[in-house]
C-alpha cells in the first residue's frame, strides 16, 4: 500500500486515482457533497485508509478513508478525527469504517 507524509499529500494522491467525491458522516449514512448521494453502510466499502498525527500536537489525529460505491459508481474521500475527537454520533457508519481499519 502506498504511504504519504501528510494529509494534503494523501488527498492529492488519491484524487489522481479517481477518489474525487467528498464524503461527510451523517446520522446513519455518508453524504456525498458533489453528487448529492446518501450512502448507507451497505452501499460503500473502504478501499484504503491512512492515519496522520499533527507535527506539533500528537492529539491532532486524523484518518483519511478512500471509499467507493459500486452501486453508485462513486469514489471519494472521508476525513475524520480519531481518538478522543472522533465523531461517534454516526454509529453504523463508524462501525463499518472501524471494521476496515482493524483488518
Amino acid at each position: 500500500m502506498e504511504s504519504y507524509a501528510t494529509l494534503v499529500e494523501a488527498i492529492n494522491g488519491l484524487k489522481t486515482q479517481g477518489y474525487t467525491e467528498d464524503f461527510n458522516i451523517r446520522e446513519n449514512y455518508l453524504d456525498c457533497t458533489n453528487s448529492k448521494h446518501q450512502l448507507s453502510p451497505k452501499d460503500f466499502q473502504v478501499d484504503k485508509f491512512f492515519r496522520f498525527e499533527g507535527e506539533s500536537d500528537p492529539e491532532d489525529q486524523t484518518v483519511l478513508y478512500a471509499i467507493s460505491s459500486e452501486k453508485y459508481k462513486l469514489k471519494g474521500l472521508l476525513v475524520n478525527a480519531y481518538g478522543i475527537y472522533a465523531d461517534s454520533g454516526a454509529n453504523e457508519v463508524i462501525k463499518k469504517l472501524n471494521v476496515h481499519e482493524k483488518s
